[in-house]
């Protein structure tokens, strides 16, 4: 519970080891595999207080995935897209779900998972995207910019879709 509370692994040895560490215990006490992979170049760009929040993220979008999914593998991957845009990518592959008929009974259901994804995104000014059918697992894609000029870009782009 502490670890969840503020894991002190990633203030001491960065995001990557605190991501490792959440997978391990994933696997630990559920059986669940999460896969991590993250390109370390791109960690000097990211100030800590991006970290914790790509951290919160994932942990999340994890904990939905073992929770609500089933998902017997669950992959975390933060990589650069260029122009100043990084992609966290949370993808597992369980049972999935009608993302338009969660949104849309989401005040009755009584969970923060995805609130709380949103909320996250917001505090990093990145844009949230999530992809799922029942039977085909889910992907949640988190974009974010590393600059105002990239955040400026991302969200431009995003009101042409």
């Amino acid at each position: 519970m502490l670890f969840t509370l503020r894991p002190l692994v990633l203030e001491s040895q960065g995001l990557v080891a605190a991501l490792k560490a959440m997978a391990d215990k994933t696997k630990e006490t559920y059986q669940q595999s999460v896969i991590v992979q993250v390109e370390e170049k791109l960690l000097p760009e990211l100030e800590m207080g991006k970290q914790s929040v790509i951290f919160f993220i994932a942990e999340e979008a994890v904990n939905n995935s073992r929770k609500h999914a089933q998902a017997p593998h669950i992959w975390v991957n933060l990589k650069s897209l260029g122009q100043g845009i990084v992609l966290l990518e949370i993808i597992d592959d369980g049972t999935g779900f009608d993302v338009e008929a969660v949104n849309r009974a989401y005040d009755k259901r009584g969970s923060l998972g995805m609130i709380n994804l949103r909320e996250r995104t917001e505090l990093v000014n990145g844009l949230l995207s999530i992809q799922s059918k029942p039977g085909q697992g889910t992907r949640v894609q988190v974009y974010i910019p590393l600059t105002e000029e990239s955040a400026d870009r991302l969200h431009h782009s995003s009101k042409r879709r």
